[in-house]
């Protein structure tokens, strides 16, 4: 119980950078759907196959490839609090992580979160 009370102080009072705060986002709002992401992160894998399966149009963020890739962490603490990844972004909202995406694809219903937003291929669009 006293753990989560400090999980939401840090939380809370938790100091991002605000580059990576920015880039955030811009990411979340010029994308229908973003993933960040690590490669070798076997639940951005699922997640990300799921969008695939859906045919919907994503950004993926990866983040082991970036230098600032714990201040992207930070922020997405702050936003959504966790830091780890896959976290899946529609509509500018956080759908949650692997787990969830594959869930509400089983449930048919991420197609309609994607749709929602025009986040879905069009015939011969890559």
């Amino acid at each position: 119980m006293g753990g989560n009370q400090s999980m939401r102080k840090s939380r809370q009072d938790l100091i991002v950078n605000p580059q990576a705060a920015q880039f955030v986002q811009d990411k979340v709002k010029d994308n229908c759907v973003t993933v960040f992401s690590k490669s070798s992160c076997p639940y951005c894998k699922i997640a990300q196959r799921c969008l695939d399966d859906i045919g919907a149009k994503y950004e993926v963020v990866e983040l082991s490839s970036r230098e600032d890739m714990s201040d992207i962490q930070d922020v997405l603490m702050a936003m959504t609090g966790e830091r780890t990844v896959p976290q899946v972004f529609i509509n500018g909202s956080c759908i949650g992580g692997g787990a969830t995406t594959k869930m509400l694809h089983q449930e048919g219903r991420l197609r309609n979160l994607v749709q929602e937003c025009g986040g879905l291929r069009q015939d011969g669009e890559n």
